[in-house]
């Protein structure tokens, strides 16, 4: 078994966390005290890599493939995971196979990470989303994890990104959050949601229960309309390009509502605020272009 991590940590981890991380100062440690315990042989690091986590793909002692998942930091978002993925027990979902929540670490069953929905033409793509989604809206298990709400965590949102928003958009920020205390004023009984779902977020897989399982959740417990609205803005940069963009949007909103027996008006609500959320949060960091493109979306709504 080789001694070391293969490459360093992506280079999209290191600037979203710093440099001068500690978590990164104690990565190599770390991922040499879980390749020996969990008996591991590494092949390389999944690059480019996410703003949160390492993912080392690797065999077991036994050959069979699987991927070691490292999040940053560790606590309660790999904690959050794990038990999100045992409830889910490889139903539309990828299948944990051990796990070191102390240690934010996950042992996961190996996917194709090159090929997500995103590379189907768009249709075949919502159709295959719209069937992977549906299988993880389960009841979250009585008594087990506590999951963060969509109240919470829309409310640490409200709190953290629009709390700050510039002046200009303040008019947008505004419907976003008035919509938001309409929708959770009277929302339906919560479900265990993806919280993060989007075709790129869906891989293909050898698995005989399904050719495609969602990876990466942010687990949170609400209505299925929260999850649908980051979906609803999917390749946002074609449906922009598109002609009629705004018409556009409102139909795909619509249509995905009907598949799914969700509310329209709870759809559009959700997408308009996440759009916000995310559009605020793009031009705090600096990215300008890309937030005052969600936040010409979210108008569209």
């Amino acid at each position: 078994m080789a001694s070391v991590l293969p490459p360093p940590p992506p280079q999209r981890l290191v600037r979203a966390l710093g440099p001068d991380h500690p978590w990164l100062a104690g990565l190599p440690a770390l991922s040499q005290r879980l390749l020996e315990q969990w008996e591991l042989t590494p092949e390389r690091t999944v690059l480019p890599g996410g703003r949160t986590s390492v993912v080392v793909l690797v065999r077991q002692a036994d050959g069979r493939p699987a991927a070691l998942k490292l999040c940053a930091p560790s606590g309660a978002g790999a904690r959050a995971e794990a038990a999100a993925l045992t409830r889910w027990d490889g139903l539309g979902a990828v299948r944990s196979l051990r796990s070191d929540t102390a240690a934010g670490a996950l042992l996961l069953e190996r996917l194709h990470g090159e090929v997500s929905l995103r590379s189907l033409p768009e249709d075949k793509a919502m159709l295959e989303s719209s069937s992977a989604v549906r299988r993880l809206w389960v009841p979250p298990e009585a008594g087990g994890f506590a999951f963060t709400t969509v109240a919470e965590h829309t409310g640490a949102e409200v709190e953290r990104v629009l709390g700050r928003a510039p002046d200009d958009v303040r008019p947008l920020v505004d419907a976003a959050l008035a919509v938001r205390d309409e929708l959770l004023a009277d929302a339906p009984e919560g479900v265990l949601l993806h919280g993060d779902f989007r075709q790129g977020a869906v891989l293909a897989s050898d698995a005989d229960r399904s050719p495609w399982l969602a990876v990466g959740p942010e687990p949170l417990v609400g209505e299925p309309a929260f999850d649908l609205a980051r979906l609803a803005r999917d390749r946002l940069h074609d449906l922009v390009a598109s002609p009629g963009a705004a018409a556009a949007t409102r139909r795909r909103v619509q249509r995905l509502a009907d598949s799914l027996d969700v509310d329209r008006e709870r759809l559009r609500g959700w997408a308009l605020y996440r759009a916000v959320e995310s559009g605020v949060r793009h031009v705090l960091a600096g990215d300008r272009e890309d937030g005052e493109l969600l936040l010409e979306f979210a108008a569209w709504l």
